[in-house]
């Protein structure tokens, strides 16, 4: 049987493993005024976001995939690969309709399998690459559909926002808030807790510092995680802080540590500075 891996462009698997690992994206939707472009890492950039902000004041749109568009999707990849069965990784249900659309899509083929990954960027890429490892090891598709499935509430997912002016602008949080933060220089560390955003803590002072601080309380918060691998995200690169974080993480024992841009529809709601380092959790955590 032979069992191909899809997901969401918001898992953010960078291309080299995508190709590597014949993982198909699905892209959403990323609309900047009048101009609509794919999540694809391509037409679209962060800074081109991040200029078109400044610019307008406007945040940017991102719209989900529909139940037809998905349907068209999982039919061209399972020609395509010849396929036997599709799993389809989505971002968070909480936080967007696409999983929805994507399983009323699956219920009218039979050979596509949804996993909500309750989850968004590469934490939902961490149960990704699970799979695809899974799958490299010959398992069946019901056993790693199982394991998958188990492994979902042991993402460990969160990041730190240096400014919460695109929260704001979308609509996420109040102007009272941003102000004191702004004030404060309060960086929220931002966590998924059973697939929605929430402030797990609140640092103060410069945002490297911050981040520093982010990643040896989370190292010492999960003290038994899963090492095969572990994701430092960002919205911006900083090649010192991603270094100075590497370390942290070699020193931890983590095997695959992947240094990855955020793509354009995580980028549009989270905005500059936003960091996370991703894994998953062992189970005696």
């Amino acid at each position: 049987m032979k069992i191909v891996i899809t997901a969401d462009s918001t898992a953010d698997i960078p291309q080299n493993l995508q190709k590597e690992l014949e993982i198909y994206i699905n892209p959403l939707i990323v609309n900047l005024g009048e101009d609509e472009f794919f999540d694809d890492g391509i037409n679209i950039t962060n800074e081109k976001i991040y200029s078109y902000v400044a610019r307008t004041g406007i945040l940017p749109k991102t719209s989900a995939i529909n139940s037809f568009s998905y349907k068209e999707f999982f039919e061209k990849v399972a020609k395509e690969t010849k396929a036997d069965k599709i799993i389809h990784f989505s971002l968070s249900s909480k936080l967007s309709s696409t999983c929805l659309n994507a399983k009323n899509a699956a219920s009218e083929l039979g050979f596509v399998e949804v996993i909500d990954t309750l989850s968004l960027s590469t934490g939902s890429g961490l149960l990704v690459l699970s799979a695809a490892d899974k799958i490299k090891e010959g398992k069946d598709f019901e056993t790693i559909i199982n394991e998958i499935k188990q492994e979902v509430n042991r993402v460990q997912a969160s990041f730190v926002i240096d400014s919460l002016e695109y929260l704001h602008k979308g609509g996420r949080c109040s102007a009272v808030a941003v102000f004191g933060a702004n004030f404060l220089r309060i960086k929220p560390k931002i966590k998924l807790v059973e697939g929605k955003m929430t402030v797990d803590r609140k640092y103060i002072g410069k945002y490297e510092i911050v981040v520093q601080k982010y990643v040896e309380d989370l190292l010492e918060e999960y003290k038994n995680p899963v090492l095969d691998r572990v994701f430092i995200t960002y919205t911006t690169e900083n090649k010192e802080l991603n270094e100075f974080i590497r370390k942290k993480l070699e020193a931890k024992g983590f095997k695959q540590i992947i240094n990855n841009m955020a793509g354009s529809t995580i980028t549009s709601h989270c905005g500059k500075n936003t960091l996370g380092v991703l894994f998953i959790n062992g189970e005696d955590n």
